[in-house]
């Protein structure tokens, strides 16, 4: 297996480890069943052809005004394909909105945590959601490093539930790297918090907030989250008994306008969720 290759006199890295085929629960919509290994199969081909240096690099400008990587490239060509083939509508990240003439949208992260997973950090997620009529009606969040799999339907039981926390003092909380702009809201939460982690990966950091393995996960007021970002925490959250929110109080829905951004907040219970955005806001 190539893992380093010197190209006149530079040290070109591949990243070696496997990517394993996910865990998928057998209710899972063929939509979300097709796009989750859709992805899961150009990360993995992504990985095996091309280096650390390359995944890395910035290629074009996505419809979120950020710059997309090429693995982000990589990834949302494979899911925008099977979007096209399953007759759904795509909003996602680096492409936008793309009509295919249906009343269903196919609302996806092709690769949540981009940076992490171009340096072979085993952080990033493949992360969608089904909405119809812009209701959503499902959600399915994958680890591409390990295969595990989150998976939600509005209206119907699932076996993930929150710790039910409502005290952001002494919490398990995850947080978005600090901005100069949300510095000190930043030092506010994490200043009650018990403990905090930053993974650089929302979608699975929220995932992990509707296990119940963190009590919440935070943006401290940067604005900086998609409704990409979001879309899949938002039905596996409450589906757990916890709450999404923004920050500054502003709804949270399925707007193709990828410019827009919140500070979003995945917490195990609507009065840590409030908290929370109390603290935020100082």
């Amino acid at each position: 297996m190539r893992a380093v290759v010197v190209f006149y006199g530079a040290k070109v890295t591949f990243i070696p480890w496997p990517v394993p085929e996910p865990v998928l629960p057998a209710g899972v919509n063929p939509v979300l069943h097709d796009a989750a290994t859709s992805a899961v199969a150009a990360y993995r081909s992504a990985r095996k052809m091309h280096t650390r240096q390359a995944l890395s690099e910035e290629v074009a400008m996505g419809a979120d005004g950020t710059p997309s990587m090429q693995v982000d490239l990589l990834v949302e060509d494979a899911i925008a394909e099977s979007a096209q083939a399953n007759r759904v509508n795509l909003l996602s990240e680096e492409a936008g909105f793309v009509d295919n003439g249906s009343a269903t949208t196919l609302v996806v992260d092709p690769l949540d945590g981009s940076a992490n997973a171009a340096a072979g950090i085993p952080l990033s997620c493949f992360s969608a959601v089904l909405t119809r009529d812009s209701i959503a009606v499902e959600a399915l969040t994958v680890w591409l490093d390990t295969g595990r799999s989150w998976w939600a339907r509005v209206g119907q039981s699932t076996p993930y539930r929150t710790t039910g926390r409502k005290s952001l003092d002494g919490a398990s909380v995850s947080l978005l790297r600090p901005k100069r702009t949300s510095a000190a809201a930043w030092q506010r939460v994490s200043g009650r918090a018990g403990r905090v982690r930053v993974l650089g990966t929302t979608c699975l950091e929220t995932a992990l907030v509707a296990e119940g393995t963190v009590d919440a996960f935070v943006d401290p007021g940067s604005d900086t989250l998609r409704i990409v970002d979001l879309a899949a925490a938002l039905v596996l959250v409450p589906a757990a008994g916890g709450a999404v929110v923004d920050a500054h109080g502003r709804p949270l829905d399925f707007d193709p306008d990828l410019t827009r951004r919140w500070s979003g907040i995945a917490a195990a219970s609507g009065e840590l969720a409030d908290q929370i955005a109390e603290t935020v806001l100082g």
